[in-house]
């Protein structure tokens, strides 16, 4: 068994915050030693936490989207790594899913991104998957997607896909207009070249 299959098994049976979680814990992720892009997102809802499928909701409809990209090339571990900041379902709170659980990334996340090599875009999702990658805390979600060229072609940040971000992506069409474009070609330009080798 690889080392990363080793790491992988380990953090599925892990149990290290289900005392604070409000159903049994259940990792969701999705990752192979192959992966090209990694897609780092929040936690899952509670969708996901049922059907156990990363981004099985509304938000990966739209990532989706975003990407340019069907269900099948999306759910290629060999294409996609799938990794949020909390792997189970961290509950609801007054408005909206509580944040991810901190536990789970002191305990996991450095060692499933060094089981990666191949990696050759990172998208990160949301506030909390910014604050651990980009380490910009002065910024708010708005600029750092606004200075999306700053790490651009290997790391790109994105607003949560979520429909409860229906309003920043109407007060913000430059987002759709210039950043999805290049997205959309870039992840192309990806997946051909896997399908090339």
């Amino acid at each position: 068994m690889s080392e990363l299959a080793t790491l992988l098994e380990q953090v599925r049976l892990c149990r290290l915050c289900e005392p604070e979680l409000p159903f049994a814990a259940r990792p969701v992720l999705q990752c192979a030693a192959n992966a090209r892009i990694l897609i780092a997102g929040q936690a899952p809802g509670s969708k996901v936490h049922a059907s156990g499928v990363p981004f099985d909701d509304a938000s990966g409809e739209r990532l989706r989207q975003w990407l340019g990209v069907d269900r099948q090339q999306f759910y290629d571990p060999g294409l996609f790594a799938i990794l949020p900041m909390g792997f189970c379902y961290p509950g609801t709170g007054k408005s909206g899913d509580l944040p991810p659980r901190n536990e789970c990334a002191a305990a996991w996340r450095r060692q499933l991104l060094d089981q990666l090599p191949c990696i050759e875009l990172t998208l990160v999702l949301g506030q909390y998957a910014q604050l651990w990658h980009l380490d910009s805390r002065k910024l708010s979600l708005t600029e750092r997607v606004k200075d999306w060229r700053g790490g651009w072609p290997e790391m790109l940040p994105l607003p949560h896909p979520s429909p409860r971000n229906n309003r920043w992506l109407r007060q913000n069409p430059w987002f759709q207009a210039e950043v999805l474009p290049e997205l959309q070609a870039r992840v192309n330009q990806i997946l051909q070249q896997v399908h090339d080798q």
